[in-house]
């Protein structure tokens, strides 16, 4: 009898289980997006952030970060590609939109070329926006920097854009 429900029980669990074939998923292509907007919380009522901080690489803008104002000077701002790195530097391209934000090239920041570059064999490039100081204003002054598709990209969705308000007193 032990015999028997050892087989029949041998039997059930060789019927019952099974293996199932996972196809194992993997990107291949190639997305850019603004590290800020990956670690910060979008802004009220907006897609993006409107950040208000310098923003520090790999880490959500706390208190402890300087305030952008018209003295900040120069920003660096981080672009991260999502998938393999390649061999040759690949540029990339993003432009100012001028539609979502109040503030003026040459009056309240420099006017942005619109090109970057991630290095080969690198995950990373780099933007810098040179904040001017027009003298004491009231208010802010918004900036909106949005990543736009080329021939080696194409920007994450979520991730495309980024706001950076700067405080003019």
């Amino acid at each position: 009898m032990k015999k028997l429900l050892l087989l029949i029980g041998t039997s059930v669990s060789l019927l019952l289980t099974g293996c199932v074939k996972n196809e194992i998923a993997t990107f291949s292509g190639a997305q850019i997006e603004w590290d800020a907007t990956t670690w910060n919380a979008n802004a009220a009522g907006l897609t993006y952030p409107m950040m208000t901080r310098v923003p520090v690489y790999g880490f959500a803008t706390t208190a402890a970060a300087p305030l952008i104002n018209r003295t900040t000077g120069t920003i660096r701002l981080r672009v991260n590609l999502i998938g393999a790195q390649a061999p040759t530097d690949r540029p990339f391209t993003f432009r100012f939109n001028q539609a979502e934000s109040t503030g003026a090239p040459g009056t309240h920041f420099q006017a942005v070329s619109g090109t970057g570059t991630i290095p080969a064999n690198s995950s990373f490039g780099f933007v810098d926006f040179v904040v001017l100081n027009p003298g004491v204003g009231t208010g802010t002054a918004t900036a909106v920097l949005e990543l736009t598709e080329n021939a080696s990209f194409r920007p994450a969705v979520n991730y495309s854009k980024v706001g950076l308000s700067i405080a003019q007193n």
